[in-house]
């Protein structure tokens, strides 16, 4: 049996992490992870990507285990020449 003394009420969602903008800047800094691993061309600029965490979950993880994507991998906006994951997310 598990201990549930530390949880609150059911129902209830967890407290969010506080943002930390200095680290999403330090993201932002690095280079797209999906470029470097695969030898591409970075093309855009990087952002942060927050991923959904749980299953079936709707949460965004905190700032902290943010991934650094170039703009086409990420939104695919601007740059229309990668899969971008919020255009096709069940190709990724």
């Amino acid at each position: 049996m598990t201990d549930l003394s530390g949880r609150g009420p059911l129902g209830l969602k967890a407290p969010r992490e506080p943002d930390d903008p200095v680290h999403l800047d330090r993201i932002r800094a690095l280079p797209c992870c999906i470029c470097a691993e695969w030898g591409l061309p970075q093309l855009s600029p990087t952002q942060a990507h927050h991923c959904i965490h749980g299953r079936f979950g709707t949460r965004r993880t905190p700032d902290c285990m943010a991934i650094p994507l170039c703009e086409g991998h990420h939104q695919g906006l601007l740059d229309g020449s990668k899969l971008a994951l919020h255009q096709a997310p069940s190709r990724w």
